[in-house]
């Protein structure tokens, strides 16, 4: 006769006042219908996005130690943030030798069909893993066509672009001398322009309602 297999039921709600009633009655009327056995019940009162999750965390310890064979879950939502965070815990879950259980989704990796579901929710996340690399790829190259420069904001030397005005230079000039941008030498001259406006205000007393600007 075959050995029970011992199963770690995993609840979750999102608030302290909900119940996890519903679920417990469910999953465990499942595992007593596939005469499994309960090796624990874990349970967290936390958001779907929360990863700090206390039982969830006990979970995957004790599964790393191989102290039950099957997981069960209401919803797939309640043990998994993402798509990839599904792929990625199922992956290890193999690994170990651990099958898996949604039950509301219909999804039971014990069964060729459900394992045949998980082969099909692979091919959906490297399509959404392709899908979000195409959007960065289109988005990054239609920013340079608008001459928007990528990467970490551009170091301008500030008194030579003061010089370099002084002397006549129009911002496209100057711009092509630094090899900068014409946007990076315009906030530049913005910013020293604001810098000595404050400067003065602190060092001359005003009237009311006079400005710097008006010295």
């Amino acid at each position: 006769m075959e050995k029970a297999k011992k199963v770690a039921v995993y609840l979750r709600v999102s608030t302290q006042d909900q119940s996890t009633d519903m679920q417990r009655d469910e999953l465990l009327q499942f595992v007593e219908n596939r005469r499994w056995t309960v090796f624990q019940v874990y349970c967290d009162k936390a958001t779907g996005t929360n990863g700090n999750r206390a039982d969830l965390k006990q979970l995957m310890q004790d599964a790393r130690l191989r102290r039950f064979d099957v997981v069960c879950v209401w919803k797939l939502d309640r043990f998994f943030r993402s798509l990839k965070d599904l792929l990625v815990t199922i992956s290890e879950f193999q690994a170990l030798g651990i099958e898996f259980v949604a039950l509301r989704d219909q999804i039971d990796l014990t069964t060729p069909v459900g394992r045949l579901t998980l082969q099909v929710l692979g091919c959906l996340g490297e399509f959404e893993a392709s899908l979000i690399k195409a959007r960065v790829v289109a988005g990054l190259a239609q920013a340079k066509k608008r001459g928007v420069r990528l990467g970490r904001p551009q170091v301008v030397d500030v008194s030579r672009v003061q010089k370099l005005k002084e002397e006549g230079n129009s911002l496209s000039q100057i711009a092509k001398i630094l090899n900068v941008s014409k946007t990076a030498v315009h906030n530049t001259l913005k910013k020293s322009k604001l810098q000595i406006v404050e400067k003065t205000e602190a060092e001359v007393p005003l009237l009311p309602g006079q400005k710097a600007s008006d010295l």
